[in-house]
């Protein structure tokens, strides 16, 4: 398939109930207000194309953008490639579940999510921490530095409640997914998480939601659910 094919699918499929769903979580035109799982049959036909996902991404269309991500490339993407991504993702279901998503994927995972992390971006954050959060929740335990994870958490607590609104949320999913994924710092996990309290995330328009990670790895303990991992991270 190509550019216009695909183009012409997504907006085949487009539904207005989902495009609003879309635009009241930060979208905006252009976008058709595709479901993700009704993507599947065309990124079957595809599999893999990183020149398409480049065109598609380009866009600005959130439908292509978010397919793109899911025939993209990981490791046939540089630095520069998802810098670039990253620059064009103006809300965070781009940022943390198209970029993000498909950085945790690739062997630059965490060089390039440890410079987001520093700076001082809100949806660059909100995406490094979202990375990480994939990463563990996917590869093994070996494959991350303790002292590291650890320095993590450390800055996570010192930094949560004065960081931008959605960062606070990616950095509480980043406790949780210590927590309840990376194994040798579960107990760390949660007693940063107990240390930190309730996490006010604002948003516009909208009533605050009030995140609890401590509550979250304890449910997961309940639930036997310690040193889960995903199998895949996109779909």
């Amino acid at each position: 398939m190509n550019f216009e094919e695909v183009m012409q699918e997504l907006e085949a499929l487009g539904k207005e109930r989902t495009k609003k769903i879309y635009i009241s979580n930060g979208a905006h035109e252009p976008l058709f207000g595709v479901a993700t799982g009704v993507m599947k049959p065309i990124s079957k036909k595809i599999k893999i194309n990183q020149q398409l996902a480049d065109e598609l991404y380009a866009t600005g269309n959130y439908d292509a953008m978010y397919f793109a991500g899911i025939i993209a490339d990981p490791n046939g993407m540089t630095v520069a490639d998802y810098n670039r991504w990253m620059d064009s993702a103006y809300f965070y279901m781009l940022s943390d579940f198209v970029v993000a998503v498909t950085l945790s994927e690739s062997d630059i995972a965490q060089e390039v999510a440890d410079k987001w992390i520093t700076s001082d971006e809100e949806l660059k954050m909100s995406a490094g921490w979202s990375c990480y959060c994939w990463l563990l929740g996917n590869r093994k335990d070996v494959e991350f530095s303790e002292s590291k994870m650890s320095n993590m958490l450390d800055m996570v607590k010192n930094k949560i409640h004065e960081s931008p609104e959605r960062t606070k949320s990616s950095m509480n999913n980043f406790i949780l997914t210590v927590g309840t994924s990376y194994v040798p710092l579960h107990e760390k996990a949660l007693e940063t998480a107990k240390e930190i309290g309730i996490v006010e995330v604002k948003r516009d328009n909208k009533k605050s939601s009030f995140l609890n990670a401590y509550d979250s790895i304890q449910t997961a303990v309940d639930k036997g659910r310690i040193g889960f991992k995903r199998k895949h991270v996109r779909c």
